[in-house]
């Protein structure tokens, strides 16, 4: 089955959803009120994989997302979460495509950064595939369970 669907930004109607998506993707979730911040704050914006068509097979409206925050004119990428049941589409490589784009038109961001678990080794490989580098390790980063987060940049 091939999923249809299309990249957004995140809008008040998908927070519940983007915070159920959030709840089964990580060990320690963002809340409701987290999300529901970032549509008010001018230097953040979350981008949402949307179905374009709701089935038996593919009941989930919001299929994954990821967020970009400017941090003086730096990019740091967070939160990047796909259904489980969605995985190998694509969508985790589209969002993110897609993110990097906006951050470079939005707020002419020329520099991204990311942490990501030493052990998840498909999300090491997808960052490097859009040109992300290892450059530092921040030990004991992440909890539940306890892991290194590696750093990595790209530059452009």
């Amino acid at each position: 089955m091939t999923l249809q669907y299309h990249i957004r930004e995140m809008q008040e109607k998908d927070l519940k959803e983007v915070t159920l998506l959030e709840a089964s993707c990580f060990s320690m979730p963002w809340k409701y009120k987290d999300f529901q911040d970032v549509l008010t704050n001018p230097y953040r914006f979350y981008l949402v994989a949307e179905a374009d068509e709701i089935t038996a097979a593919a009941p989930d409206r919001i299929l994954g997302g990821c967020m970009l925050t400017n941090i003086a004119g730096e990019g740091d990428i967070s939160n990047v979460a796909v259904h489980e049941k969605y995985r190998n589409n694509k969508i985790a490589d589209n969002l993110l495509a897609e993110l990097i784009r906006f951050g470079t038109q939005r707020y002419k961001i020329t520099a991204f950064t990311l942490e990501v678990r030493s052990k998840n080794i498909p999300a090491r490989k997808l960052y490097e595939k859009h040109g992300f580098v290892g450059e530092g390790i921040r030990p004991n980063f992440y909890d539940k369970p306890k892991d290194d987060a590696i750093i990595m940049w790209k530059r452009l």
